[in-house]
């Protein structure tokens, strides 16, 4: 089977619709948290995943819009959670309710920041094969940065950050994963950054929220 994985799109309608244009045909897509935040688009980027049915576990992003709880926020992160609060319906918002810190999928584990803390920034270089449980594979976001490494005991990967890169490259991330072979394809497309940076101008956001973008920080 072949999965595309997402994952950090925090409300950035443009670039998710460039990674679902250039991902080619996949059996199912998941995405391992923070579908809204910073991004003048939470809503639509909410009901692009829940009209695809895609499996998707809570960020910390998520958490702070639907239950009201913080996370050493900086300006522009609270700017975005209070921007999300007021742009989401009820249904939205109860979506986010529903979504759980973890779940598998296809024997593969998805979750936000690492198995034993859904909070903890775990980049790729701290990857290891004692991140993996009974499942094949393990899926995580929350620093956007792409990466994977692959052990005996299977696969742990970072897809990056589809709406906010912080790798040096401000082309949106996702990845491809082949559970049979538990091979990955970790993918960039280009997106039209100055559209959304003035669409972050207009919402009213930090300015820094759009021009980050094009520094993939």
């Amino acid at each position: 089977m072949l999965i595309g994985v997402l994952s950090d799109i925090h409300a950035n309608e443009i670039a998710l619709e460039a990674v679902l244009d250039d991902m080619p045909d996949v059996d199912r897509l998941v995405c391992a948290g923070d579908v809204v935040g910073y991004n003048p688009w939470p809503a639509e980027c909410v009901d692009a995943l829940r009209e695809r049915g895609v499996p998707t576990v809570m960020g910390n992003h998520d958490r702070a819009v639907a239950q009201g709880t913080g996370f050493r926020f900086n300006g522009m992160a609270e700017a975005g959670v209070a921007y999300a609060e007021r742009e989401l319906g009820g249904g939205e918002i109860e979506w986010l309710r529903s979504l759980p810190d973890e779940r598998t999928v296809e024997n593969v584990k998805l979750v936000h920041g690492h198995p034993e803390d859904p909070d903890r920034y775990t980049y790729p270089r701290e990857f290891g094969p004692g991140m993996l449980g009974e499942e094949d594979a393990l899926v995580l976001g929350h620093t956007h940065v792409q990466g994977h490494r692959t052990y005996d005991e299977g696969v742990v990967m970072n897809p990056g950050s589809v709406g906010q890169p912080r790798d040096g490259d401000p082309k949106a991330a996702y990845a491809l994963l082949d559970t049979e072979t538990l091979e990955v394809e970790e993918r960039r497309v280009a997106y039209d950054v100055d559209a959304v940076i003035e669409a972050v101008s207009e919402a009213g956001l930090p300015r820094r929220t759009g021009e980050r973008l094009k520094r993939g920080e």
